[in-house]
């Protein structure tokens, strides 16, 4: 996980690569050291991987999912922090 300068808002970038197989990088913007997590779901809605979960630091952070044991699809990572939400979309193909 890489900390740059600190960002404005709260963000999370679409990941890249993107469509992915099995790994994928996606770029979170903390403005503010506190509670965040990073969750991904399929599109049932349940929750397939945790890739942040705690006291994360302000700034940006890259974080890698790992989606080797996953079926091939679309799933949403979703970040969130204070009273704030972000959302993209991953798409694995095999």
């Amino acid at each position: 996980m890489d900390t740059d300068e600190q960002p404005l808002r709260l963000a999370l970038d679409p990941a890249h690569p993107s469509p992915f197989n099995p790994e994928t990088l996606l770029s979170v913007a903390l403005p503010e050291t506190g509670l965040a997590s990073l969750k991904v779901y399929d599109l049932a809605g349940r929750e397939v991987a945790t890739l942040l979960r705690g006291i994360q630091s302000a700034g940006t952070h890259r974080v890698r999912f790992q989606a080797g044991r996953l079926p091939a699809g679309v799933y949403l990572a979703v970040l969130r922090a204070g009273q704030s939400t972000a959302s993209t979309k991953l798409m694995l193909v095999k």
